[in-house]
């Protein structure tokens, strides 16, 4: 397997941060993050309508303000709600031993999949706002 080597990364980010200041690419970058993640959940309810019962699981659905987790500037998409159907989702997403197969299986990997393409337009979009 042949890797690629990107070289001049770290002279350009420094170049972005002299040119714009450290808030300034920290403010576009967390737009971006905070985009990107509205468009995740767009698609995360779409896939949870097909199976819908009540409709807690996709009123719960909730994005977390940016923050930096490692270093890294990370949004959460989590489930928040009088519901607490963060309980359950996880079983939704994996099956259990008892119903290895429910209605949602895979429904977050297939949103996080047929998200990207728009993940990664919201974030190039909000940088090219920005710049």
């Amino acid at each position: 397997m042949s890797g690629v080597k990107i070289t001049g990364l770290p002279k350009l980010l420094k170049q972005l941060d002299d040119r714009f200041g450290e808030q300034a690419i920290q403010r576009i970058s967390d737009n971006a993050l905070i985009d990107a993640a509205k468009e995740l959940v767009k698609v995360l309810k779409i896939e949870f309508a097909k199976f819908e019962d009540t409709g807690a699981s996709i009123e719960e659905i909730t994005i977390t303000e940016p923050m930096a987790i490692n270093g890294v500037r990370t949004v959460k998409v989590h489930w928040q709600g009088p519901e607490g159907r963060y309980r359950i989702i996880h079983l939704n997403e994996w099956g259990t031993i008892t119903n290895p197969s429910p209605r949602g299986k895979g429904s977050i990997a297939r949103a996080m999949k047929n998200s990207e393409k728009a993940y990664r337009d919201a974030v190039r979009k909000a940088i090219k706002e920005a710049l």
